[in-house]
């Protein structure tokens, strides 16, 4: 059993992972497509990511706030299906790019765009081939602690950014400098 504010289920195969899996540093984020602030926070994570290239991966986890984000469960879902074929980043970086316009057409054409199957985008759509693994990311975040997007857990502990991310980068910074 799990203490609530540390990642409840380990980065595993079936999570999307930019960066290598040698990576000393894991970031993992529960977010939400439709969420404004996981929209400003993506650039931020990109710099992350890119000042200390080779030395963190990202992990990124579903956590569609469905009630206040009405498109948010169809973007992740649409976010799993690029996925399914390869292409999850850079539909992940589709939606927040256009976070104003997550309808189904809307997904429809940057599925197009990324030059995705279309008659197995559609089916895994309309059958919502990906929801239980959506649910499943959900669960965990609720199980870790996670109420609000974005959440972030650096090494397995969540981290407060309700200040912003600065704290965020001090402590990455940090652990980096430990493993010297």
């Amino acid at each position: 059993m799990s203490r609530l504010f540390e990642l409840s289920v380990p980065v595993n195969r079936a999570d999307h992972v930019f960066g290598p899996s040698h990576a000393p540093i894991t970031l993992v984020e529960y977010g939400d497509f439709e969420c404004p602030n996981c929209k400003q926070a993506a650039p931020a994570v990109k710099m992350l990511l890119g000042r200390h290239d080779g030395r963190i991966r990202l992990v990124w986890r579903n956590f569609p706030l469905e009630e206040v984000h009405p498109h948010a469960l169809d973007a992740a879902l649409a976010a799993e299906a690029a996925g399914g074929q390869g292409k999850f980043w850079p539909m992940h970086d589709l939606l927040f790019a256009n976070q104003q316009h997550l309808k189904r057409p809307q997904l429809r054409r940057y599925a197009d765009q990324l030059e995705l199957d279309p008659v197995r985008y559609e089916a895994e759509m309309v059958d919502t081939v990906y929801l239980q693994r959506v649910r499943e990311d959900i669960e965990s975040g609720r199980a870790s602690g996670v109420r609000s997007t974005p959440t972030f857990f650096l090494d397995g502990v969540i981290q407060d950014v309700s200040f912003g991310l600065g704290h965020l980068f001090e402590r990455v910074d940090s652990a980096l400098r430990r493993l010297e």
